[in-house]
């Protein structure tokens, strides 16, 4: 079933890609390209949620808080 989603998925990704970027190609390199770049792109992906994950978690937090102060202070404090 992966295997099949990755085939749907890279062929769609792989004919927007060819379009963007005005490749004339067949259907099978525009799915070879789709399938490579789709694995390319996920590893690259999980590396940076890797790395980043913690920071996107504190940066989440901060965002949160802020939203926070702001409802805070628009809503509850000046009654």
């Amino acid at each position: 079933m992966v295997v099949l989603y990755l085939i749907i998925v890279g062929a769609a990704a792989g004919y927007l890609a060819t379009r963007v970027m005005r490749l004339e190609a067949n259907v099978l390199t525009t799915v070879a390209i789709g399938i490579l770049g789709a694995i390319i792109g996920g590893l690259v992906l999980r590396f940076l949620l890797s790395v980043f994950g913690m920071f996107a978690g504190f940066l989440g937090a901060f965002l949160g808080a802020v939203f926070l102060i702001w409802a805070w202070r628009t809503y509850i404090q000046r009654r």
